[in-house]
This record gives C-alpha cells, sequence and structure tokens, in this order.
C-alpha cells in the first residue's frame, strides 16, 4: 500500500509540472491573448450585428417615407445619401480656411436639397426638411456600423491586440450614441420639438410676449424679428420652422448688424442660448451663462458671429441649457422645457442689467426649429 501511494502521488506531480509546463508554453506563445481577442471580437461582432439591425431599420423608414411622398427613385436617392462624403479643406495652410470650410458645407447643404427638390418636387418645404434629417440619421447609423466594421476587421487582419481592445472598450458608447440616433428618427418623422429646439423655442417665446411680431427671411433657413422688451430694441433670430432645421444664425447676425437691416442702430449687447452637453452628474434642463458664441457647428456660423462681435466691439454673452445628447436628439422633455423658462428669465435679467432703456440687444435662439413656428 505504501509503495501504491508513492506511485500514485510521483503520478499527480509529473501531470501537474505537466500541466503547468503546457500553460507556461502556452503563455509565453500568447495563447491567452488569441483567447482574448477572440472572446473580444465575438462581443464586438455581435454589437456590430445590432449596428446593422439599427441601420437596416432606418433605411426602412427613410424609404417608407419617401414612397408616401412620392419620391421618383426612394432606393437610388438613399444609396447616394448614405455614403455621402465631404472631404475637409487643406489645413495646413490655414488661410481663409473658414471661407473654404463654409464654400463645401453650402455646396453639400444645397446639393441634397436639389436632390429632394428634384425627387418630389410637388411637396412643401417641410416635408422635405423632414425626409432630409430622415436621410441624415440613415447616413450616421450607417457610417457607425461602416467604422466599426472596419476596426474589427482591420485588428484581426493584423493580429493587433491593442485596437480590438480599444474597440471592445469604447463600445458602450458608440452602442450608446447608435441607439440614441435609431429612437430619435420616430420624434424627428412626428415633426416634435426636440431638446435642441430650446434655443428657437426661447426666441419664439420672446418674440410673442408682446403680440406677434412679423419675421422676416434673412437667409433660406433663417428668420428675424423685432420686438420691444423693457423700453428696449431686441432683434430675435432663430431657424425657419416648423421644420427641421438649424439655419444659418452667423451669416443672419452678419447680415443684421453689418447692414443695419432693422434700422436699430448698433447692438449694445448680443446673446446666444442653445442647448449644450452635460457631464454626467449634471441634472437636465440646468442653466448656465457665460460669455461666447454658444453655437455647435462645425465652424463658419461660430466664427461669424464671433467675428461680428468683436469688429463692432459687442458683448457675447451666452446661456445654455444642458442636457444629454441623446436627450437633445429625442422629442423635449419636460426638464428641459422647464430649463427653458428658466433660462428665459435668466436672459431677461441679463438684458435689464446690462442694457439700457433704447438700446439694441440681438439673441439668437440656436438649435433645430423641428415643431418650433414663427
Amino acid at each position: 500500500m505504501a509503495t501504491g501511494g508513492a506511485s500514485l502521488a510521483d503520478w499527480i506531480s509529473a501531470i501537474s509540472q505537466l500541466a503547468f509546463l503546457l500553460i507556461f508554453i502556452l503563455l509565453f506563445v500568447g495563447a491567452n491573448q488569441r483567447f482574448q481577442m477572440y472572446m473580444w471580437g465575438k462581443e464586438v461582432r455581435a454589437a456590430l450585428g445590432i449596428f446593422y439591425k439599427y441601420y437596416s431599420e432606418a433605411e426602412e423608414k427613410t424609404r417608407d417615407l419617401l414612397v408616401r411622398n412620392g419620391a421618383k427613385r426612394p432606393k437610388t436617392l438613399v444609396d447616394r445619401i448614405k455614403d455621402y462624403v465631404v472631404i475637409s479643406p487643406v489645413d495646413i495652410e490655414p488661410t481663409d480656411i473658414i471661407r473654404r470650410l463654409d464654400h463645401l458645407l453650402t455646396t453639400e447643404r444645397n446639393h441634397i436639397k436639389d436632390l429632394l427638390l428634384r425627387e418630389m418636387p410637388d411637396k412643401d418645404k417641410s416635408t422635405r426638411y423632414k425626409i432630409e434629417t430622415s436621410l441624415g440619421i440613415t447616413y450616421a447609423l450607417y457610417m457607425l456600423y461602416k467604422i466599426v466594421r472596419h476596426y474589427l476587421l482591420t485588428s484581426e487582419k493584423t493580429n493587433n491586440y491593442i485596437l480590438l481592445m480599444q474597440l471592445k472598450l469604447i463600445l458602450p458608447q458608440i452602442m450608446k450614441i447608435a441607439e440614441s440616433y435609431r429612437k430619435a428618427l420616430d420624434d424627428f418623422v412626428k415633426g416634435a420639438p426636440i431638446g435642441d429646439s430650446i434655443g428657437p423655442l426661447i426666441a419664439y417665446r420672446l418674440a410673442h410676449t408682446n403680440g406677434n411680431p412679423e419675421w422676416v427671411n434673412i437667409d433660406e433657413d433663417t428668420v428675424a424679428a423685432q420686438v420691444e422688451f423693457e423700453g428696449r430694441k431686441l432683434i430675435l433670430v432663430k431657424a425657419s420652422g416648423p421644420e427641421s432645421n438649424v439655419g444659418r444664425p452667423g451669416v443672419a447676425i452678419e447680415e443684421i448688424v453689418e447692414k443695419d437691416l432693422f434700422k436699430t442702430g448698433k447692438p449694445k449687447l448680443m446673446i446666444t442660448v442653445d442647448a449644450a452637453l452635460k457631464l454626467e452628474g449634471e441634472e437636465t434642463g440646468s442653466v448656465a451663462e457665460g460669455v461666447g458664441a454658444a453655437i455647435g457647428d462645425p465652424g463658419p456660423e461660430k466664427i461669424r458671429i464671433e467675428r461680428t462681435a468683436t469688429k463692432h466691439g459687442i458683448p457675447l454673452r451666452t446661456v445654455i441649457i444642458k442636457m444629454g445628447m441623446d436627450e437633445a436628439i429625442y422629442a423635449m422633455r419636460e426638464e428641459i422645457y422647464k430649463g427653458g423658462i428658466e433660462a428665459l428669465e435668466r436672459i431677461k435679467t441679463i438684458i435689464k442689467e446690462e442694457t439700457s432703456e433704447g438700446d439694441t440687444v440681438l439673441l439668437a435662439g440656436i438649435g433645430n426649429s423641428i415643431g418650433v413656428s414663427q
């Protein structure tokens, strides 16, 4: 019995040593990394399937919307827009880069509008803008799907452990963005005001405090009106509504100030009010004020506002209403609406504190005017 026990112990020891040696060799040749890559790749592929599903649903809804509105070639139109590219201007030589970027963005915007006009010449502007937004969401979801697929395949092709790890770590954020776009599509199609509409809504409420002012077109998609407020001449700028549209507030402000379109003289104060992304932990609808141009465009509109204010020495104040990225493109929540009411009171206080009776104040309600008319 003693001899047999010793023999069994020897076998167990030998097997343990062999297993340890095998595990060491596997670790040495990177088998653990390959297994980890396999598991991460499996998770990313599962997410990629969800991205494709979101994109396919958005494409189908957009095609249905085009068909219902009598588009001549709905499939061709979606296929052309979903892969549309805008190549950034040369930035190694920064001279007039903003002007060149503005030209490219204007060309893109006009081209898409012309495509929709040719497809649906008998449809009203609001319907075409709604479809344009639907196409934009489809484009965004398609690009997310393609980018994630690209990095997944690249990491597998090059056996890049670090690249796949980075993709896996940021996957929850990408998934949140995709879900936001997917859910937002229905709200845009319904024409409901979204979180980002709070800026235009504040401009609308200020305009209708004392009657119904006459709105004039400053740019194709941007309107302005003049009202009286506490003895001041208040000029209001917003994107035209209720279609899904952000307008060109920078162009409008530049035109109004440079050409004195309302014959009120140079503004003594300029205010921009807009939605802003909140930090985690901040409350939706919380309000903050400061200085600068609150506008989330690629650059051309913002720099026009800044240059106009700087050239004429006009103080540039801002009021922002904070919200999450998803809340900005969903139907407006009650917290955001209440934040807008607080922001409106904050704006009134700023005007009364920083200007005198007889002064001119220019306020721009920045954001998407969907569901917010004049």
